[in-house]
């Protein structure tokens, strides 16, 4: 009787051993390439990954790297995540897509918060982008700047020449850059080009932005200028410049006004990409999404700081006022 019972344990114990084994074998290998690890974000994209049937670390192992808004480190990031074998790469900027896709075409992209893939050269179309890429657009439909301007005009009816913070490193503000003076052509609008690359500069593009007598700023999104949200807005504040971003950080941070696509949202419609290429849908055949909506955020206090009142119209969009 011993002998059976021991004999019965260990066949037991080497089957609950080899399907442990097998599950790690059959574990899905996903890596994640971004600039910071944003927690709203992080809890989207866990959750989205959950609500599909994912249980991290059983079914699924994922690779996290960030490079911090420096965009030197990527080489490096990019050779340890490739060689983790990862069966699909999801990144979350337009520099760190464009790099994946340049170093390692072969394995399956998925991007997010990318402003324009079919002008970056990462898709051939959004609803067939062709080759390995795939993933959610931000700002594809045509006239988000204009959009932005219009409410900068709005708040500031008097504002005739506005300042745009520009980062020469960003590929994408160099093909919104060309796009800039149709956007401003119908509201009759100047601009300065005020430039930062390093956050060292910050302090010189706000002081040229005032000297050149901007009467708003507007601040184009991406890895740096995020990383030092709190700087930039300061900046604004003290040069009394209202200020447009592209993301409701910047306003909960005392910025003035903020429209833009929720970061988390894409984050958690990323899961669905993800699902769909691990069970073996190619990429290329998956449409590129577009927004769903914008989220307009104001901050009451600033405006009041900046002697702004702020129109009804733009008060019945906003999805959250800040008091």
């Amino acid at each position: 009787m011993w002998r059976h019972r021991s004999l019965a344990a260990i066949v037991a114990s080497l089957i609950l051993f080899a399907s442990q084994a097998w599950g790690q074998q059959a574990a899905h290998r996903v890596a994640v390439l971004a600039s910071t690890e944003t927690p709203e974000n992080v809890e989207a994209w866990m959750d989205g990954l959950r609500e599909r049937g994912y249980v991290i670390g059983r079914d699924l192992r994922i690779e996290y790297r960030y490079f911090r808004g420096r965009y030197d480190q990527l080489p490096a990031l990019l050779t340890e995540l490739v060689a983790f074998g990862p069966e699909v790469i999801v990144t979350s900027t337009s520099n760190s897509a464009v790099a994946i896709h340049t170093a390692a075409p072969t394995i399956p992209l998925v991007f997010l918060t990318v402003a324009d893939p079919v002008a970056l050269g990462l898709v051939q179309s959004l609803a067939h982008p062709g080759g390995n890429v795939t993933g959610l657009a931000t700002v594809v439909p045509e006239g988000i700047i204009g959009k932005h301007l219009q409410f900068l005009k709005d708040l500031v009816p008097r504002a005739s020449r506005i300042a745009v913070l520009f980062n020469p490193a960003e590929k994408m503000h160099q093909i919104a850059l060309q796009r800039l003076p149709e956007a401003g052509q119908s509201l009759g609008l100047e601009f300065v080009i005020v430039e930062a690359s390093e956050p060292d500069q910050f302090a010189a593009a706000f002081e040229k932005a005032h000297a050149q007598g901007a009467d708003a700023i507007h601040v184009w999104n991406g890895p740096l200028v995020f990383r030092h949200s709190v700087e930039v807005v300061g900046l604004a504040a003290r040069y009394n410049l209202p200020a447009m971003y592209f993301d409701r950080r910047y306003v909960l941070d005392g910025g003035l006004i903020s429209y833009a696509v929720s970061h988390a949202d894409s984050w958690r419609r990323a899961a669905v990409y993800v699902d769909k290429i691990l069970k073996g849908e190619n990429p290329g055949d998956l449409p590129v999404q577009q927004p769903t909506g914008y989220d307009l955020i104001v901050n009451l206090k600033t405006a009041k700081a900046l002697g702004i009142t702020v129109p009804p119209s733009i008060l019945a969009l906003a999805g959250e006022v800040i008091e």
